[in-house]
């Protein structure tokens, strides 16, 4: 089981392009004779460095490439990759590459937020829409890229058996117009399709709710096949994540209680169709 307790949460990735670039590297240091300290003090960086590129876990930048082609002889076969490596980079930010992978194995999955509609329930437009007004800002091939990432893990829906799935919006979500009212309405009607499935429960938090438990603002509780229940969450491109019990224990009851203030998902499911009606 990953500790996630331990995960450097800005340069943690598993993605598979940056463990078998890293798998090369140490399969060439080693074929050099060198250690990860010796390749390190060549190539000007430290043990731990080099250690997280060998496992995948931090993604090696053009500079490291370059070191690593030239101390082991490489003969391009690192150059060769380093387009992927560039590709892996623009999927997911940094941060975020963990909780994708857990998620691609989620067994059961409950958000609760507060300003957006989630990713997994995003439509195309509403997606590139929240990427585009993102400060700092993005580039085109950024944007796109992590347009498509996002889409991707919508596949979730389909797999079988499939995970149990709960979602719950602030109210206010449903009336910000990212991208305009064109690209607000077809994401209503997005949440209307998915509302709809079997295994998706979607509620709606009222914004008049006077006793609200979610003042610690976006949460999400996940579980895989092999890996109990773990919280995340997210502020200001940083993510938290809560692995001991006790402080699981402590965002599923906060969860529960959102869940039991909210509005049923039948209640939600008619919200949102008289605000397509009203539109």
């Amino acid at each position: 089981m990953t500790d996630i307790d331990d995960l450097d949460t800005e340069a943690n990735t598993s993605d598979p392009v940056h463990k078998i670039l890293g798998k090369q590297i140490k399969h060439l240091r080693e074929q050099a004779g060198l250690t990860q300290a010796e390749f390190g003090k060549k190539a000007g960086y430290g043990t731990d460095q080099v250690s997280s590129v060998e496992r995948g876990r931090r993604p090696a930048k053009p500079q490291f490439i370059a070191a690593a082609e030239r101390l082991l002889d490489a003969r391009g076969l690192l150059k060769a990759v380093e387009d992927e490596v560039d590709k892996a980079r623009l999927r997911y930010p940094a941060f975020f590459r963990e909780f994708a992978r857990l998620e691609s194995e989620a067994v059961e999955l409950h958000e609760y937020e507060t300003m957006v509609v989630p990713g997994l329930l995003q439509t195309e437009d509403y997606a590139r829409a929240v990427f585009t007004l993102r400060r700092p800002l993005l580039d085109e091939e950024t944007i796109e890229a992590r347009v498509a990432a996002r889409l991707a893990r919508q596949e979730i829906f389909n797999r079988w058996p499939p995970p149990t799935l709960s979602f719950v919006l602030e109210e206010v979500i449903l009336h910000r117009p990212f991208g305009g009212a064109t690209v607000l309405r077809e994401q209503l009607q997005q949440l209307v399709r998915l509302a709809k499935l079997r295994h998706v429960e979607l509620q709606v938090m009222p914004t008049h709710r006077t006793d609200h438990p979610g003042q610690a603002g976006p949460l999400i509780l996940l579980e895989t096949d092999d890996q109990p229940k773990v919280a995340y969450g997210e502020i200001q491109d940083r993510n938290v994540w809560f692995t001991k019990r006790e402080a699981v224990r402590a965002v599923e009851a906060r969860y529960g209680i959102i869940r039991a203030q909210a509005l049923t998902p039948d209640e939600s499911l008619g919200l949102i169709e008289k605000l397509l009606g009203e539109a």
